[in-house]
């Protein structure tokens, strides 16, 4: 039996990721991160993407950066640009497709 919400969870860790990335060397508030993840999960929360970017936060893959008046800014570290670009492994809890081009 597949886990839906484990199979959602990891790969909204992805597409956060995918955001940061493209949002770099900026970074972005978390309503842009919401309304990117809203493509592809329309009944995503603020509060899911919030936990998503405290975890990726733990895992020192984002710098978050929490304001005093409520709203949340974040930006990949190295480490983060690294795992979107493929030059470091990726291990368990985010849903990074297999690099099939360039082997």
């Amino acid at each position: 039996m597949v886990d839906q919400e484990k199979v959602r969870r990891e790969n909204l860790r992805w597409w956060v990721i995918l955001t940061l990335y493209n949002a770099s060397p900026m970074g972005a508030y978390e309503e842009l991160v919401l309304a990117t993840v809203h493509g592809m999960l329309p009944d995503s929360s603020a509060l899911e993407v919030r936990r998503t970017l405290d975890y990726l936060s733990d895992r020192e893959l984002v710098k978050l950066i929490k304001q005093p008046d409520g709203r949340w800014f974040a930006d990949l570290t190295r480490h983060g640009t690294d795992l979107a670009e493929y030059t470091v492994d990726c291990d368990p809890g985010i849903a990074r497709p297999v690099k099939y081009w360039g082997q």
